[in-house]
């Protein structure tokens, strides 16, 4: 496999990643950022990829992190960019559907998520098999949610980021088994639709659901720069890895 070394958190994280597959952006970054963890407490991510997510969060906080991956190349690759970022990482090869033993006798602080954008069927398919499986969901949500809802702990936090268009879907998955819902609408710039949201839940709350004020990512109602023309606050978190104010 061929790979790129990319750097995140401008350089603080540094992450191979497939030249030719699934190539982490934004959105991990923004993931970690969500995340409430505090020092000391666990963090699981299901599907983590190369690990962007996970190194952007133990970058910000100083937590324990497992992640669970499917592809074989790319938990090698989390492996790899743990070591190189100096960070401890336990990466578990699993199905989040049929999850290992190791990984059932475990319970967690958080779980974080960047399941896959795409629903099954529809659309037109990567030529990659790594993209497209990261992509394009094999699993439903309510597998996803499944799994980390047994993982969590009794009022621990599960975040993710989704697309918006799926919400609806997400909510229904979750259920009666999380409350405190907390929605923040992601897009890209004002006036405009969000594309995404982050939604953060936490199991066995009652709390009702919020509505939070949407986070605009870019500056101005068009791009008329050459540079990212990221808002203060996105900058923030993608350049210096601070968390979500929301």
């Amino acid at each position: 496999m061929q790979t790129t070394l990319d750097a995140f958190l401008d350089g603080k994280v540094q992450a191979h990643q497939p030249k030719h597959g699934y190539r982490a952006a934004t959105d991990p970054v923004f993931l970690a950022a969500a995340c409430l963890a505090k020092p000391g407490q666990t963090v699981l991510e299901l599907g983590c990829g190369v690990g962007v997510a996970s190194l952007c969060l133990m970058s910000r906080v100083d937590v324990s992190v497992t992640g669970l991956e499917l592809q074989s190349d790319y938990a090698a690759l989390a492996r790899q960019n743990a070591a190189r970022n100096q960070f401890e990482m336990d990466i578990i090869e699993g199905d989040i559907a049929a999850l290992p033993s190791e990984l059932r006798e475990q319970s967690f602080d958080h779980v974080i998520a960047n399941p896959p954008y795409y629903p099954k069927g529809g659309g037109t398919s990567a030529a990659d098999a790594g993209r497209e499986f990261a992509n394009r969901e094999i699993l439903d949500l309510d597998v996803w949610v499944d799994a980390a809802a047994r993982r969590l702990k009794p009022k621990g936090w599960l975040t993710l980021i989704i697309l918006a268009e799926r919400m609806g879907e997400l909510l229904v998955a979750m259920g009666d088994r999380f409350g405190a819902v907390e929605i923040i609408p992601l897009t890209a710039r004002v006036g405009r639709d969000a594309g995404r949201i982050i939604l953060r839940a936490r199991k066995g709350a009652k709390a009702p659901l919020r509505l939070r004020v949407p986070f605009v990512i870019h500056d101005g109602a068009t791009h008329g720069s050459d540079g990212a023309d990221y808002s203060e606050e996105a900058e923030n978190i993608l350049r210096n890895g601070a968390a979500f104010s929301h």
